[in-house]
C-alpha cells in the first residue's frame, strides 16, 4: 500500500490550456499572499443589487433603492478596511444585510410612507418591526418562493447569524450618521445550538499520517505537499486559510514555530514537533523546488502549476485522508483543527494555551472542546472515584 490518496498526483494534476486552474496558478506579480492592509476600490466591493437572496422569500435580483445599496457598500468597505473581516465574512454580512432591506422595501407600510413623502425607502424606515418581519419572512429553508412545499424551519444558528449581521449593521449606521436610531439593539435572536465537531480518534490520525507519510515515500512532489499539509494541520490547529496563506519565511526552524495571520489580520505564534519538522525539511528539499516556476509566489506551500495553494484543494486532501481510514469519520479542515484540540486537551494541556494555539478571541469558543473529552473525565471518574 503506497498511501497515496486520490487527489495526489491526479486531482492536482491537471494541465495544459483546457485545465481547471482551481485558484492556484501562478501569480504574475509574485504577491500570492493578501495584503495586511488592503483599500477596497469600489469595482472590488459586491454591488448590492446583486446579491442573491434564496433564503427570505425575497425575490433574487431585486433592485434595492439607490441610497440602501449605497449603504451596503460602504458597510461592506467598513467591515474590510476598519474591522479587518475576510471576504468571506464580508459576504455573508453584506448578503444577510441585504436581504434584509430587500424585505424592508417590499413592506407595504414602507412603501406608503416613502410615497407620503415622495421619496424611495430609506434606512429611516428601517425599524425593530421591519426586522423582525424580516426574520420571520426568513425563517424558514427551500425554495424561495413562498408557501412552497417542502420548506422546513430554518436552524437557529442560521437565525442567530442573520440577527447578528442586521445588529452590526444597525449600530454602525447609527453610529456613522446614516441612521437616528439604533433599532436592531433590541433584536433577540435565538441562542444558537453548538454542536460537537466531528473528530478523529488519536490512533485515527495517526493512521491518517502514516498513510500519507506512506505516499511521501515515493518522493512524489504532490505527495510531500499533501504529506506536510496534514502534519501542519494536525500539529498546529491552524485554519485551512491561515496555511494556504503562509509565506516561506513564516517558518522558523531553530524554534519550530510558524507566523500565522488569522481572522482579523492578527498575527500569532504556533508551534510544530519533529513529525511536521521532517515533512517540512523533505517538502523543501524534494517538493517544492519541483513545483515552483518563474512567477510562483513565496507560498510555503504551492499548486501543482506553481501558484499558492487553493485551500479546496487542501480541503480535497483532507477529506481523502480521512477515507483512507477505516471507520474514520469524513472531515474537513476544521475537522482536523477540532481533533488537534481535543488531543491536546485530553493529553493535560491547559483551556489557555489551547485558546492562543487556536487563535481563538475568547475562551468561551475553546471551551466547545471540553465537551469533546467528557468520555475521558467519565473514564477518570469511573477509574477514581470510590462511590463510581
Amino acid at each position: 500500500m503506497t498511501g497515496r490518496f486520490p487527489s495526489q498526483g491526479f486531482d492536482d494534476q491537471a494541465s495544459g490550456p483546457g485545465a481547471a486552474s482551481h485558484g492556484d496558478g501562478p501569480d504574475p506579480s509574485g504577491e500570492g499572499r493578501p495584503k495586511r492592509s488592503h483599500r477596497a476600490t469600489k469595482s472590488e466591493i459586491p454591488a448590492a443589487r446583486e446579491v442573491p437572496d434564496a433564503d427570505t422569500g425575497t425575490a433574487p435580483g431585486e433592485v434595492l433603492p439607490e441610497g440602501l445599496a449605497r449603504a451596503v457598500e460602504d458597510f461592506a468597505e467598513h467591515l474590510r478596511l476598519e474591522r479587518g473581516l475576510s471576504e468571506h465574512t464580508v459576504r455573508g454580512y453584506t448578503g444577510d444585510v441585504t436581504a434584509a432591506l430587500r424585505h424592508l422595501a417590499s413592506r407595504p407600510t414602507a412603501r406608503r410612507s416613502a410615497d407620503t413623502d415622495g421619496r424611495d425607502v430609506t434606512l429611516a424606515d428601517l425599524d425593530l418591526a421591519a426586522l423582525r418581519s424580516w426574520l420571520a419572512a426568513g425563517g424558514v429553508e427551500g425554495p424561495a418562493s413562498r408557501g412552497a412545499a417542502g420548506r422546513r424551519p430554518a436552524r437557529r444558528t442560521t437565525v442567530a447569524r442573520r440577527a447578528a449581521a442586521a445588529r452590526a449593521f444597525t449600530a454602525w449606521a447609527a453610529r456613522t450618521g446614516r441612521a437616528a436610531t439604533d433599532p436592531g439593539a433590541r433584536l433577540a435572536s435565538p441562542r444558537a445550538h453548538r454542536r460537537l465537531p466531528a473528530v478523529l480518534r488519536a490512533d485515527q490520525a495517526a493512521a491518517a499520517l502514516d498513510n500519507a507519510a506512506a505516499g511521501a515515500a515515493e518522493h512524489h512532489p504532490v505527495a510531500l505537499r499533501d504529506h506536510l499539509l496534514l502534519e501542519l494541520l494536525y500539529a498546529t490547529g491552524i485554519r485551512v486559510s491561515e496555511l494556504c496563506g503562509l509565506d516561506v519565511d513564516d517558518v522558523d526552524d531553530g524554534r519550530r514555530t510558524l507566523r500565522v495571520l488569522g481572522k482579523g489580520a492578527k498575527e500569532r505564534t504556533v508551534v510544530y514537533g519533529g513529525p511536521a519538522a521532517a515533512a517540512l525539511d523533505a517538502w523543501r528539499a524534494d517538493g517544492r523546488p519541483h513545483l515552483a516556476v518563474a512567477g510562483s509566489p513565496p507560498a510555503l506551500l504551492l499548486g501543482a502549476r506553481g501558484g499558492r495553494l487553493d485551500p479546496r484543494i487542501a480541503r480535497t486532501v483532507v477529506h481523502d485522508a480521512a477515507q483512507s481510514v477505516p471507520g474514520a469519520p469524513d472531515i474537513a479542515p476544521h475537522g482536523l483543527r477540532h481533533s488537534a484540540a481535543t488531543h491536546l486537551l485530553e493529553g493535560g494541556a491547559d483551556l489557555r494555551s489551547v485558546q492562543e494555539l487556536l487563535g481563538h478571541a475568547s475562551p468561551a469558543t475553546t471551551q466547545l472542546y471540553t465537551h469533546v473529552t467528557a468520555d475521558r473525565l467519565r473514564a477518570v471518574h469511573d477509574s477514581a472515584h470510590p462511590r463510581a
